[in-house]
C-alpha cells in the first residue's frame, strides 16, 4: 500500500530566493518558484528522503523549466511512482533525469491504492462560537449575508421576462430602498423536454427551491411559461412552498404574454419592496455561516498557498460552529482518501464513495474518463494528472471532521465541514452550493478566473502574486504572499477568515462591484433533452 502521510503544506519558512521548493520530505519532485534556465546549478539542502536515501547535493537543470512546474530531484526509472506533498501524483512513463521537468510527456496517471478506510479521529477543537457579523435574520432562523428580491424562471422559455422585469429596477429605483441589495434574475437554459422523474430534473427542481427559500433572498418571483415540465404549481407542492405577499407566482401564458407578464411582474416586485427593506442588519453568530469552497482556473500554486490558507479560514470558522461545503467531485478523484480518513463514520465514506462510484460510470456512458482532467489552462499553469490537482482541491477542506456528504444543491442540514457532490464545472458547482444554502462563496483560481455569484457573494483569492497585480481588478486576497515575501499558510488563512466577517457583513467584493452573478447561475444538467 502507498504511504498514506498527511499532506504537508507550506508553512512559510522557506526563503523567497530560493529557486526551487520541496513540499514533503518524502517528494522525488520540487516546484519551481522561478523560470529556471539550462545547465543552472542549484545547490540543495543536505536532507534525507524519509526511505533513508540522500538527496543529491546539487541539481544540474537540464532544460528550460517554467515557473510553477517540477523538477525532478533525483533518477525516476520508468513507472516509479512520482510524489508530490507526500502523495502519489502519478507514474514515470519513461527514464527520468534528475534536472529534468516532470509534465505531461513523461508523467503518467495510475489509480492510487492509498486506503479508503477511516482513521482514528483527533480530538476537535471545542466550538466557541465568540466571533460574530452583521446579518439579516429571517424568521425561520436563518441569517442572510445581503438581501435580494429574486425573479425566477421555471424554464428557459420565461428566462427573458424575467430578465426584464429585473432590469426594470437596475437604475435609481431602488435609492429609497437602502436595505435590498437589488433585484436579481435567475435564469437558465432548461425546464422542459425533460424527464421528470429523472436526476436532471430533480437537480433542477433543488436549485430553483434552493434558491426560492435562500436566506439572503428577501422576497421571491417565480414566473413561467405555463407548459413546462417543470410547473411552478408542482415545484411549490413537492417542496413545500407557500405562497404569500414574498413569493409570488405567474405564467406567461395565463397572464396573457411577454407585455402584460413584464408589466405585471415589476407592479409584484413593487408591492415587496417595502417589507424586504425593512429587515435591517444586526449583530448574528459566525456560526450561522455556510461558505462555499470553490477553485477554478487553478495552477501549481493552487496546493501550495490560495487553497490551504483557505483551508484554515474553513477550520477558523468550524471551530465558531460555521459550516464550509467543498465541492467538485471529479476533483477529488485521486484524493478520497483523505477524506474518507476523516469522515464522521462510515455511512459518510459510503455516500462520499458511491457519488464517485456515480462519476465513473457517468463518463464511461458519456465516452469519458475522471483522469481526462486537469483542463489546458491547468497544464499551463503546471498541474500534470487528476491526482495532482485533486490533492491542491481537497485542500480547501482544512483538517476538520467531515460531518456529511450532500446530493448536488441538497439543503445542507448539519454544521462543520460537509461535502457537496457537484461536477467540477463553476457556475455549475457553485450555483448546487449556492440552492443548499451557502451563504457566503469563496473562490481561489491560478490563472485568473473572474467568477462572480448572486445572491451569495463571492471572494476571490488569488494564488500566485503575479497573476493577483494582472487582475487586480477581480481579485480580493493575494494568497501569493505564501510564496512572494514567505507568509505563512496561517496568516493568509486568517486574512481569509476575517474578510469573510467583513464580507458577511455587507462589505462589498469586487466581483460584486463590477455586477457579476446574474449570468453565472447554471444549474447542472443531467440526461436526454426530448
Amino acid at each position: 500500500m502507498v504511504e498514506s502521510t498527511p499532506v504537508q503544506w507550506l508553512d512559510g519558512k522557506h526563503s523567497t530566493s530560493q529557486p526551487i521548493l520541496r513540499l514533503a520530505q518524502s517528494d522525488n519532485v520540487a516546484v519551481a518558484l522561478r523560470t529556471l534556465k539550462e545547465g543552472e546549478q542549484i545547490a540543495l539542502p543536505s536532507s534525507a528522503r524519509s526511505d533513508g536515501s540522500a538527496l543529491l547535493e546539487s541539481l544540474t537543470i537540464k532544460e528550460r523549466i517554467m515557473k510553477g512546474h517540477k523538477v525532478a530531484l533525483e533518477n525516476i526509472a520508468c513507472g516509479t511512482r512520482v510524489k508530490k506533498y507526500s502523495q502519489l501524483i502519478g507514474v514515470a512513463s519513461v527514464d527520468i533525469t534528475a534536472g529534468e521537468t516532470i509534465h505531461t510527456h513523461n508523467l503518467s496517471f495510475t489509480h492510487n491504492d492509498v486506503s479508503l478506510d477511516r482513521e482514528a479521529l483527533s480530538e476537535q477543537a471545542p466550538i466557541q462560537c465568540t466571533d460574530t457579523f452583521q446579518g439579516y435574520k429571517r424568521s425561520d432562523g436563518r441569517v442572510g449575508t445581503r438581501n435580494y428580491i429574486a425573479v425566477i424562471s421555471s424554464v428557459n422559455c420565461s428566462a427573458t421576462v424575467a430578465h426584464r422585469i429585473a432590469a426594470a429596477f437596475d437604475g435609481d429605483e431602488l435609492n429609497a430602498y437602502q436595505n435590498i441589495d437589488g433585484v436579481a434574475a435567475f435564469t437558465h437554459g432548461t425546464g422542459c423536454g425533460m424527464d421528470a422523474a429523472g436526476e436532471g430534473f430533480q437537480n433542477l427542481q433543488r436549485v430553483l427551491v434552493g434558491y426560492a427559500r435562500h436566506p439572503n433572498v428577501g422576497g421571491v418571483l417565480l414566473v413561467g411559461l405555463g407548459c413546462e415540465t417543470s410547473q411552478i404549481a408542482g415545484t411549490l407542492e413537492a417542496h413545500r412552498l407557500a405562497s404569500g405577499p414574498l413569493l409570488r407566482t405567474m405564467n406567461i401564458q395565463t397572464t396573457g404574454g411577454h407585455v402584460k407578464t413584464i408589466a405585471r411582474g415589476v407592479e409584484l416586485v413593487q408591492s415587496m419592496l417595502d417589507e424586504v427593506n425593512a429587515i435591517e442588519r444586526e449583530e448574528c453568530p459566525a456560526s450561522a455561516l455556510t461558505v462555499a469552497l470553490q477553485c477554478g482556473g487553478s495552477d501549481a500554486w493552487s496546493g501550495i498557498t490560495a487553497n490551504p490558507a483557505l483551508g484554515y479560514a474553513a477550520d477558523r470558522l468550524v471551530q465558531q460552529g460555521g459550516t464550509a461545503v467543498l465541492a467538485e467531485t471529479p476533483e477529488i478523484y485521486g484524493a478520497e482518501h483523505l477524506l474518507t480518513q476523516r469522515a464522521v463514520d462510515d455511512s459518510v465514506v459510503a455516500e462520499l464513495m458511491g457519488r464517485i462510484a456515480w462519476w465513473q460510470d457517468y463518463v464511461k456512458k458519456n465516452n469519458g474518463s475522471l483522469d481526462n482532467n486537469p483542463s489546458p489552462g491547468n497544464k499551463l499553469g503546471g498541474l500534470t494528472t487528476i491526482l495532482e490537482k485533486s490533492l491542491g482541491a481537497v485542500a480547501k477542506g482544512g483538517t476538520t471532521t467531515l460531518n456529511g456528504v450532500f446530493r448536488y444543491a441538497q439543503q445542507v442540514d448539519k454544521k462543520g465541514f460537509l461535502f457537496m457532490d457537484s461536477p467540477g464545472y463553476d457556475p455549475a458547482s457553485v450555483t448546487g452550493q449556492i440552492a443548499s444554502g451557502c451563504n457566503l462563496v469563496t473562490f481561489t483560481t491560478g490563472r485568473g478566473s473572474t467568477f462572480g455569484s448572486k445572491p451569495s457573494p463571492c471572494l476571490k483569492i488569488a494564488t500566485n502574486t503575479d497573476m493577483y497585480r494582472q487582475l487586480s481588478d477581480d481579485m480580493d486576497i493575494n494568497a501569493g504572499t505564501i510564496v512572494s515575501v514567505g507568509d505563512s499558510v496561517a496568516i493568509v488563512g486568517e486574512r481569509i477568515y476575517q474578510r469573510l466577517l467583513e464580507v458577511a457583513s455587507g462589505s462589498i467584493t469586487l466581483s460584486e462591484g463590477h455586477g457579476l452573478g446574474d449570468n453565472e447561475f447554471v444549474p447542472w444538467q443531467i440526461g436526454a433533452t426530448m
